[in-house]
């Protein structure tokens, strides 16, 4: 089984109605031993800082196209206790609640996740933010280049809270 690294940012421009991007770097490794990298961003118009978390790690483990031991690496602490402190888990138990009548946000986005991980042995590790891993540093370049582009994609219909 092939081993993969994904790192991941997501930038939110520090306005949920304003645009955001996001950035992923995935490295692999092919069947000669050859380390190759590559990158993706893309931006979306009134979106959240989570969402694009959840976004970068989801457009980095659909991008594998055979099963991999996976490092996912992200700066959001909620997208890594999500599946290291098994919230989860206990939110699918729970019916996608945090409560009597607290729905999980953007469950769309965690249920495609979930999808996206099916195949692949993936551990979820936490990076400290923008002065900490150098790559996650070019992920928040990617990021933050896709949020300022004029390209920018109105939002994909991922903002469900029900």
């Amino acid at each position: 089984m092939s081993k993969v690294q994904i790192y991941t940012d997501g930038s939110a421009r520090g306005n949920p109605d304003g645009p955001g991007g996001y950035g992923t770097i995935l490295h692999f490794v092919d069947q000669r031993g050859v380390l190759h990298e590559k990158t993706m961003s893309g931006g979306f118009k009134r979106t959240t800082n989570n969402r694009m978390e959840l976004l970068a790690a989801i457009v980095g483990l659909e991008a594998l196209n055979r099963p991999c031991q996976v490092e996912l690496y992200s700066d959001s602490k909620y997208l890594i206790d999500a599946f290291n402190q098994h919230w989860i888990e206990k939110w699918v138990a729970n019916n996608w609640t945090r409560g009597k009548s607290n729905p999980v946000k953007n469950i769309d986005l965690w249920k495609r996740l979930l999808k996206a991980k099916e195949s692949h042995q993936v551990t979820f590790i936490w990076v400290k933010g923008h002065a900490g891993h150098p790559l996650n540093e070019r992920c928040d370049k990617l990021a933050t280049s896709a949020a300022d582009g004029k390209n920018l994609m109105d939002d994909p219909g991922i903002t469900s809270s029900v």
